[in-house]
């Protein structure tokens, strides 16, 4: 028969390592070695053993102290890699089933499992001088609250929840299987550790009935569309005593007739006769705060653009608001008089007898199509 390994080496550690290093090793090795992890790899089972035994002797300080002094014959010769002589190995590969499914030893031995209440969302429609601005709302969102007629208890009026007879009242049960010992939900009471054998007929049991409750919602100046503002404990209620969830507030800024949002700055279209963008002078523009004058130069094309500092919006993280772009648009007139049709073909006349310097746009554009055709 061959000699065993020394349990160090199967570790792979030295002879000072700590407790949490000798677990830290074990399980590393347990779960590369696994037989349901390797099942083309005939040697695997043996290896995943003797991990298990090796860490079975380290971990224990009184058989680790033995190890040390006088190696293999210091511990009981008998021992074997089965389940009954690895309490602590079953223990240990029950920590990573916790580690891999995130509820941990800690959670399964704490009796009856908690959950948090679901999230709540709800989507308000705020305007953008709103948005701006800031407001004081009222919403109503749901609420629960204790049933009237068990009063929170979930059962039919002159009875009462039992202690479940499944897990007596740990919420969990115990399977095992081989060298695993794994806990989980108890599937009678489904983890409440009691059952309710007559619920209460208004509540079917939960101890709560849905309502309705105003909720005051301060709006923060500066708020964009899409932002969420967040309103701690006021989702649903938790299950089997846990906290309740949160309520989230999704702002979308309806769409203005005017101006329309980018990030802090404001932008809109404001229309211009043909006479004001040739003639040129002031233009009133509205503005979040009122109205603001433009100077607008003689001769103003089409889509020109001017920036009014300061007078778009001071974002929740800005320090300072943003500008407001005016983007003109030359208004082309409609439903003309024969008087009117007229006088424009007159003036056109009268423009292209001054030449190109009437339209430099236009004779530039003349000038780009004739190169085009002629390449």
């Amino acid at each position: 028969m061959a000699s065993k390994r020394d349990y160090y080496e199967v570790l792979g550690v030295p002879k000072n390592a700590s407790t949490a290093e000798i677990k830290k090793a074990y399980r590393r090795l347990a779960m590369k070695y696994h037989p349901d992890r390797n099942s083309a790899d005939a040697n695997a089972e043996d290896k995943f053993k003797e991990v298990g035994e090796a860490y079975v002797i380290l971990s224990d300080p009184e058989k680790k102290a033995a190890y040390d002094q006088y190696g293999h014959a210091g511990i009981n010769p008998n021992m074997r890699g089965g389940a009954e002589g690895f309490g602590g190995f079953a223990e240990a590969f029950g920590d990573i089933f916790g580690d891999i499914f995130g509820g941990g030893r800690a959670g399964a031995r704490g009796g009856q499992q908690v959950y948090r209440g679901a999230d709540l969302s709800y989507a308000m429609e705020v305007t953008l001088e709103e948005a701006a601005r800031g407001k004081d709302a009222q919403i109503r969102i749901p609420s629960w609250d204790d049933c009237s007629t068990c009063h929170g208890s979930g059962a039919k009026p002159g009875t009462s929840a039992q202690t479940c007879s499944t897990c007596h009242g740990q919420g969990v049960v115990q399977m095992r299987q081989g060298f695993f010992s794994v806990q989980q939900t108890c599937p009678h009471c489904r983890g409440t550790g009691r059952v309710i054998p007559s619920p209460c007929p208004s509540c079917q049991g939960q101890g709560k009935t849905k309502g309705q409750k105003t909720l005051e919602v301060k709006i923060p100046p500066g708020i964009d569309d899409g932002m969420r503002i967040r309103s701690g404990g006021n989702g649903e209620p938790g299950l089997r005593g846990g906290p309740p969830g949160d309520l989230f507030i999704e702002i979308r800024i309806k769409k203005h007739d005017i101006f329309e949002r980018d990030g802090d700055d404001l932008h809109c279209v404001v229309p211009l006769t043909f006479a004001q963008a040739a003639l040129g002078g002031e233009i009133e523009v509205p503005t979040l705060d009122g109205q603001a004058a433009i100077e607008i130069p003689a001769g103003t094309q089409a889509g020109k653009q001017f920036r009014l500092r300061g007078k778009g919006i001071r974002g929740l993280r800005s320090s300072y608001p943003g500008d407001l772009y005016c983007h003109m648009s030359i208004e082309t007139p409609i439903k003309l008089t024969e008087h009117q049709r007229k006088l424009l073909k007159e003036f056109d006349a009268s423009l292209k007898k001054g030449g190109a310097k009437h339209s430099p746009n236009n004779e530039k554009w003349t000038d780009k199509v004739r190169s085009f055709f002629n390449a």
